[in-house]
């Protein structure tokens, strides 16, 4: 292969428009060259083929495949390019399905669910001849303020770990290799801003950011990693070999390729400071590790291969990467001579099955936070539904779903799937009920002039339904998303005051929110007679909403992320030491509204008998059993959360740790015991020396409501001596039904 052909296969291609603004600094880039030209010497990666602009799938699916020919039969060495698309809630394409967010699978703990999935979008990929998916998003949650955090699934390791997992396995059982993103340390930004600097400690990194990644790429095969924009303790990730290569290749067996985030390499020049210029950006992340720049080639091709003729960047950190890259096409048997089989003419990408799971998730995310019995409602004449995201389908979706990342750049083209917003579900659900809206205000700007018309509607009614919460967006047009950071919780625009006037009239108020992030609404919890919490609910979440409000749903959802008190409080996560929760030594408190874990049911349940066997020490799994009762009048579904802490430690540790979760179903009064088969990793902490350990002493376990509300208690002594955990450990605690 000449240099040339080299660089072709470690760069992408994107034909990305003008005005569509879907990446940081993006009309920064110019695209210099058409693909004709761009493809002369071969293509590594094309660049969002479907999810750049609304195309008709079947259509550019022809288009691709041709593309595809060429690349076989005109270039010198016939190799197709590999097409990725981004797929964090379902393929980001026109027409094609679109599923709740990330945090909702958090708040769903259901990580089979997540798997089926990850499979149905991955199956919906390869019928267009897509490759690799840019998901999913393993960061952990670490402050609420972050625009990023819609993304993100919890802020808890071990359950951002096994659903992000989960999602791999399912992605990859389609044919779809799966990128973990971002590699690592992003979510734990100053101040929640995004690409702010990261002063996380290296037991913080170890302990809490790295944990889903390390599942993702032991457990779950993934064969794609993405580096972070982070830089962490003054280096950038993108330029930093002990991770991308020391941790990451030679620790953990990763042998797939690691791709930039889009620009990443070229912002060690740009932002970062730390590359004279973009050849010397593309020499530090090829040493580190990088192997492929996306979207574009800004400095793997000409400055890169300027340095190589320089003599500056040895041509065998070139060479390392080509094999790389051209090892997973292997893999996607892109190696094996001629183009993929020509594309269906009629491709349907929000089938039935689609919709099944998309629903299914969504009911499963929705959590009722407080409620002092008017749910569910009981026939009730008059229904006002009142709100900006009442009767808004772009309330429904996250940041990068395609009517909200594509879409909002192409006003007037249809959304391409069928939407119900919640005021429409709740017209099909109430049957028999008169419902009057008023939207009573925006998303985020400062007009009063609608609270009237609410107030008016509320007064009237039976029961005030009211919706509130975000609008995703990129770089600030939206509430919530990427680079759409907050520097306090409040309820954005003057959606606060609008509660206030519909509470004012006296009617009975649900609070539904429709969010990215949880908000400081505990001011809503003692005046609201209920409040629900969803998180982008996705194509059938104002199904899901509805079906919770009318009682046709037993809410079964769980808080994957505590909810805040004030902003002032932040950055927090229910993983703190003794001193990062309230103490007598400061007047401020930190405790959330609510707490990881939490959530209600139309059905109450019993968790009792905690028993634990703990024979094999500190080297051997813990054995928890408990049993777990319905107790109310109808069929619901628990999750059952097993949490631990170990009371002496040689550094300090966490007040509470989820250790294990599991969803079950039971009819009223039906019992059945839950069996907890821990694993020393998950117990495991890096100690003073750096090494992950097991020690022996005292353990506390318990399973309850949620992780500040301990139902059934057990203790028991780690016996033996300190126990080193390596990366052959088992990390996921299974569980058992009885």
């Amino acid at each position: 292969m000449s240099l040339e052909e080299k660089l072709a296969q470690l760069v992408g291609f994107w034909e990305k428009g003008d005005g569509e603004a879907v990446a940081p600094l993006q009309g920064e880039f110019e695209v210099t060259q058409t693909l004709d030209e761009a493809t002369r010497h071969g293509l590594g990666h094309l660049t969002r083929v479907y999810g750049t602009r609304p195309v008709e799938p079947a259509e550019r699916a022809r288009w691709l495949w041709e593309r595809q020919r060429r690349l076989v039969r005109e270039t010198r060495l016939g190799i197709p390019a590999l097409v990725h698309e981004e797929c964090l809630t379902g393929l980001a394409a026109w027409r094609a399905a679109t599923f709740p967010t990330p945090l909702a699978w958090g708040a769903a703990f259901d990580p089979e669910l997540v798997a089926e999935m990850g499979e149905a979008i991955g199956t919906s990929m390869r019928q267009l001849g897509i490759h690799q998916g840019l998901a999913p998003v393993l960061d952990v949650i670490r402050d609420p303020r972050w625009g990023r955090v819609e993304e993100c699934i919890s802020e808890d390791p071990y359950l951002v770990g096994t659903l992000g997992t989960s999602f791999v396995l399912g992605l990859q059982s389609a044919g779809v290799h799966a990128t973990l993103k971002h590699f690592v340390g992003y979510s734990a930004s100053e101040a929640g801003r995004n690409f702010g600097p990261v002063q996380a400690g290296p037991r913080e990194v170890a302990d809490v950011l790295l944990l889903p990644f390390e599942m993702a790429v032991l457990d779950g095969g993934a064969r794609s990693v993405m580096h972070s924009y982070s830089e962490i303790d003054g280096v950038p990730v993108a330029a930093d070999p002990d991770l991308l290569t020391g941790l990451l290749r030679d620790r953990w067996g990763f042998d797939g390729t690691l791709v930039a985030d889009y620009f990443g390499v070229a912002f060690l020049h740009l932002l970062h400071h730390v590359a004279k210029d973009l050849g010397e950006a593309a020499g530090q992340a090829l040493a580190a590790g990088v192997d492929i720049e996306l979207p574009t080639g800004d400095a793997y091709l000409g400055p890169l291969a300027a340095a190589v003729e320089a003599g500056t960047v040895e041509e065998s950190l070139v060479d390392r990467a080509v094999f790389r890259a051209l090892h997973q096409k292997a893999e996607l048997g892109l190696l094996e001579g001629d183009v993929e089989p020509e594309p269906p003419t009629s491709i349907d990408l929000d089938s039935l099955e689609h919709r099944r799971i998309a629903s299914r998730l969504a009911e499963e995310s929705v959590v009722l936070v407080s409620n002092d019995g008017t749910l569910p409602l009981a026939g009730p004449a008059r229904v006002a539904v009142v709100g900006p995201n009442a009767d808004r389908v772009e309330a429904l979706f996250g940041g990068y779903s395609f009517i909200n990342h594509v879409l909002s750049h192409h006003p007037g083209v249809e959304h391409g799937i069928e939407v119900q917003t919640v005021r429409a579900a709740l017209e099909d659900e109430l049957v028999g009920s008169e419902i009057v809206h008023a939207a009573g205000c925006a998303v985020d700007d400062d007009d009063t002039s609608g609270l009237a018309a609410a107030r008016a509607a509320a007064e009237g009614a039976d029961v005030a339904v009211v919706v509130v919460g975000d609008q995703a967006g990129l770089f600030g047009r939206g509430t919530v998303g990427e680079g759409s950071d907050r520097d306090d919780l409040d309820l954005p625009g003057v959606q606060r005051a609008l509660v206030d006037a519909v509470l004012a009239t006296g009617t009975p108020v649900v609070l539904v929110l429709v969010t990215g992030r949880p908000y400081a609404i505990d001011w809503a919890l003692d005046r609201c007679s209920a409040v629900v919490q969803t998180f982008f609910p996705g194509e059938e979440g104002a199904a899901a909403i509805a079906g919770v409000l009318s009682g046709r749903v037993n809410p079964s959802g769980r808080l994957p992320v505590s909810l805040p008190r004030s902003a002032g409080a932040q950055p927090y996560t229910y993983l703190h030491p003794v001193l990062g929760g309230d103490t007598d030594v400061t007047n401020l408190s930190s405790l959330p509204a609510r707490p990881f874990g939490h959530g209600l049911s139309y059905t109450t349940f019993a968790h009792e008998g905690l028993a634990v066997d703990a024979g094999a020490g500190t080297s051997g799994p813990i054995r928890a059993r408990v049993r777990v009762t319905n107790t109310g009048d109808r069929a619901g579904e628990d999750v059952v959360q097993l949490y631990g802490r170990d009371v002496v430690a040689s550094v300090t540790r966490p007040v509470a740790q989820l250790l294990g979760y599991r969803r079950v179903r039971l009819e009223p009064g039906e019992a059945v015991v839950v069996e907890f088969v821990v694993p020393p990793a998950r117990l495991a902490f890096t100690d003073r020396r750096g090494e992950r350990v097991v020690e022996p002493g005292e353990l506390r376990l318990w399973v309850g409501p949620s992780c500040a509300e301990p139902e059934t208690e057990a203790s028991v002594d780690l016996a033996g001596a300190v126990h080193r955990v390596g990366i052959a450990d088992e990390r996921w605690t299974s569980t058992s039904l009885r």
